[in-house]
Formats: structure tokens, sequence, C-alpha cells
């Protein structure tokens, strides 16, 4: 699907059915949106806007790094968004100009959405405020602003797996550990990128437009060194919390070990004497004596007692 927006110099906003209707106004900038567009729809962007073939193949190509491209009348952009409950990368396409701004993307945009309802709305005194950089920077805006409830909901689980309120197992809060170590992987791979652009973005002396609303796209790009901030600070709570509970682990096993190892060792002298006297010889001392079950009874607890008191006294039980 295809939407138009034009602005006159009148300063009046009107929607347009079709491309061609675009050479039919006196328009001062235009905003098209290609969502989700058919192989037909996508024709436009060489026959019609007459963008680079390079372009137009990032376009197609889905999944590409965010990036900054410069053509000889527009620029190029890739930006991603996030699928909340996935953690995809949805990505969006721009290519901007002075006095226009085109969108693609192959999912719906909740973000583009949003701007072109709000720019629909606007009146006749607040379009003047408006042009193609305002629109690309109320787009982004939207963009990284849905970042923050993702990483607030995994700051959540990550808490829930450090204080461990339901008392789970090990095994299971483990699992949970390396989903959430995954999970911030993934917003990693899709913020840092963006990050680095923007910073390319601020610092570029091709974009006038982001020149003339540094303020705007530099708050942008603060929030971003905060979310980047926050991945990396939560993926060392995440490795802190693995490596307790691993130490934890060990730590158990290891006392576990121990007191099986000790009472071992206690058995171990009772049952040489027991195999000794288990021995089937006609002729042993004290085999003969009345007493003598009870004399060998004793000293195995003897022996036993002694050296529980020994690995107690030294601290080893």
């Amino acid at each position: 699907m295809i939407q138009i927006i034009a602005v006159t110099k009148q300063q009046q906003l009107i929607e347009l059915d079709a491309m061609e209707d675009l050479s039919t106004i006196d328009y001062q900038w235009y905003w098209i949106d290609f969502d989700q567009p058919t192989s037909e729809e996508v024709i436009h962007l060489e026959k019609t806007l007459h963008f680079h073939p390079l372009a137009i193949e990032d376009c197609l190509q889905n999944l590409q790094r965010a990036k900054l491209d410069y053509y000889d009348d527009f620029s190029f952009f890739i930006m991603h968004a996030i699928e909340p409950m996935t953690l995809n990368q949805l990505e969006h396409d721009f290519f901007l100009s002075e006095n226009a701004i085109v969108t693609f993307h192959h999912q719906s945009s909740i973000q583009i959405n949003q701007v072109w309802q709000r720019l629909k709305k606007l009146r006749e005194e607040q379009i003047e405020k408006w042009d193609s950089y305002r629109v690309f920077y109320e787009i982004l805006d939207k963009i990284v602003d849905h970042y923050f409830p993702i990483i607030y909901s995994i700051e959540d689980e990550l808490n829930e797996v450090e204080n461990n309120p339901n008392e789970k197992t090990m095994p299971v809060l483990l699992d949970n550990l390396f989903d959430i170590r995954h999970q911030l992987l993934q917003l990693r791979h899709t913020i840092n990128p963006v990050r680095d652009l923007f910073y390319r973005m601020l610092n570029s002396s091709h974009l006038k437009g982001i020149k003339d609303r540094r303020a705007y796209f530099t708050d942008i790009y603060d929030h971003l060194l905060k979310l980047s901030e926050m991945v990396a600070s939560n993926r060392d709570i995440a490795n802190d919390i693995r490596d307790n509970y691993l130490s934890l682990n060990s730590h158990q096993t290891n006392e576990v070990m121990k007191v099986l190892t000790i009472i071992t060792s206690i058995f171990a002298p009772l049952t040489l004497i027991a195999g000794i006297y288990g021995m089937n010889f006609t002729y042993m001392p004290e085999l003969q004596t009345d007493a003598g079950y009870y004399i060998t009874l004793g000293v195995m607890v003897v022996i036993a007692i002694a050296m529980f008191a020994w690995f107690k006294r030294k601290r080893w039980f």
C-alpha cells in the first residue's frame, strides 16, 4: 500500500491517491509511505522517484545493518524498530531530502502510523513548523522511545531471577537467565548500530536539516547512549548472577562430597576390622573369647567416635 501526503506552499495538507498526482500540485514538501508494498508498487522507487539502484536493493533485502548513504539528491537511512514479543528487528528505510521523505517498510509500523495520524490532525498554523526532517525526527523519536519499555521489562525479569520470590529451582532459574542474556544480546545488536548511526548523522556536514534541529536529534542520541548503557549493565548483572549461581552450585556439591568423604573415611577402618574378622581361618586370636564380639564392636565404636571428633576439631565436618 502506498500513502501520500503533500503540503502545498499555502500550508495546506493534501492526501493524494496516486503518485502521478504529485505533478499536479505546487507542493512545498511531501511524504510517501510504502507500507508493505507489492512488487508493482516497488517499481515506483525506480521508475517514478528515480532513486539509486543500490538504495532500492537495500530496501528489498530485509534486515540490513543500520546505515546512512549519501546520494546526489537524497540521503538514504536504515533504522530498526523492535518487535516487543520476539525482539526481532523491524527494518525502516528512509529516503530523505529537503522537500521529500519516503518511508519504506515490509511490516506494519506503529511508529510511522502514529506520526502519520498526528500529521493529518495538525491545524494550518502548526503545519508551518513541519517539513521532511521534522517527520524524520518524529518517527525516529518514537522508534527509540519504544526501546525503553522492552528493556524495563527485561530488568523486571532479571530482578525476579535474582530475588527468586517464587522459589524456583536452580536449573529453572539458569534457563531463565540464559534467555534474558540472549534477549539482551539481541537488543545490543539493534541499539548499538543505531547509536553509532546517530553519531554519524550529528557529525555529518551533508545533512543541513539535522544541523538545524541538532538539539532534537542530540536528545535522541542521548537516549540511545542511556539504552546502550542499560543493556551493558544488565548483561553484567546477568553474568554476575550466573557466576554466583554456578559458584553456589559448585560449593554445595563440594560440601556434599566432603560429607560423603568423611563418612567413607570413618567407615574405612571399621570395614577393615570387619573384614579381618570375617575371614574363615581356624586359628585367630580372640575367636574363642566369650566377650570378643562385644570388644570388637566397642573398638569399632571408639574408632568411629574418635575420628568424628578429630574431623570436627579440624572443622572438616
